[in-house]
């Protein structure tokens, strides 16, 4: 039993990272209405240009980050005024296609600037077992897994409180429901949209400086951003709950399936068809069935709003 409470927990910690990264997207989402596709190129620059500064530069830990932080925060409010600006009131899919040019721009820039190189990101934490619940439960969980996990929910708390509570939070909001009539009432709308890009800017560094520090920092961090489609189909695009929830579900139902949905696989062909076969590789496509699943039963997600077009 412990075994099977290992790979749980152990599921949800790295679903609190997915959480993170889906963060980025619904923060644009909420107050623009645009599917950011560059949110993963975000994370790419921004793990970068902090291994860069410190290799380049010699900075220590907060230096570098102070540093790539204000990198992020001119990056967003460069897209919100160059990019997202202009393209004001045009169709989604203008918006959308403008994104996915700009990550590929944010991802070259990021490789002129620092080079191709695969670099490693040391934040002085050790990805090894917690020796008390190795000894006391017999359960080998990380303890860089667990210290990412509390740093991105404490994030993701901290966002989700300061929208909800603060006044900027309340003019997001007003903002995401009607540009129109949060503009009459006089919200300073231009104003808002530099704001939340700035805030994603700054996620993404969080975002960045974990996966990086995981997986180095290579150009497939810009995939990661994949990992957060489910958690978004399945908790809602313009929910900060729902990307935690989401992200909780698909880190779990992952971690488990790799674990037990395989055997039950393999035995359920040879069940069927009388073939012994070998599968692998379920975690790289199980979040994604259940995001179609989600998609055909409930195509909002959890926390997201109902939509009904009259015609």
């Amino acid at each position: 039993m412990s075994f099977f409470f290992e790979v749980l927990i152990g599921g949800l910690l790295a679903g609190v990272m997915y959480s993170l990264v889906a963060l980025g997207f619904v923060l644009i989402y909420k107050a623009s209405g645009v599917f950011n596709f560059a949110q993963g190129a975000m994370v790419f620059f921004a793990a970068l240009t902090f291994v860069g500064l410190q290799e380049k530069f010699g900075l220590p830990f907060w230096g570098a980050f102070v540093l790539a932080l204000a990198a992020m925060v001119v990056l967003g409010i460069l897209t919100e005024r160059i990019v997202l600006r202009p393209l004001v009131n045009q169709p989604q899919i203008t918006l959308f296609m403008a994104t996915i040019g700009l990550a590929f721009f944010i991802e070259g820039l990021a490789q002129l600037i620092w080079g191709t190189n695969v670099r490693r990101l040391d934040l002085g934490i050790k990805d090894e077992p917690i020796p008390f619940l190795l000894e006391r439960f017999d359960m080998a969980l990380s303890g860089f897994d667990l210290i990412a996990a509390v740093v991105a929910g404490v994030l993701v708390t901290v966002l989700a409180v300061f929208f909800q509570v603060t006044r900027v939070g309340r003019a997001l909001r007003a903002v995401a429901d009607d540009h129109q009539a949060a503009l009459a009432v006089g919200i300073p709308l231009k104003q808002i949209w530099a704001i939340v890009w700035s805030v994603a800017g700054f996620v993404a560094l969080i975002a960045g400086l974990m996966w990086g520090a995981r997986n180095g920092v290579q150009f497939a961090l810009t995939f990661v951003a994949l990992k957060a489609l489910p958690v978004l189909i399945i908790g809602g695009f313009e929910s900060v709950t729902g990307a935690i929830v989401g992200g909780l579900i698909i880190g779990a139902s992952e971690k488990l399936a790799e674990i037990y949905g395989v055997p039950f696989l393999e035995w359920l062909v040879r069940m069927l068809f009388n073939i012994s076969l070998t599968l692998g590789g379920i975690e790289l496509w199980f979040a994604y069935v259940m995001a179609l699943l989600f998609l055909l039963i409930r195509p909002e997600g959890l926390f997201g709003e109902k939509r009904i077009d009259r015609v």
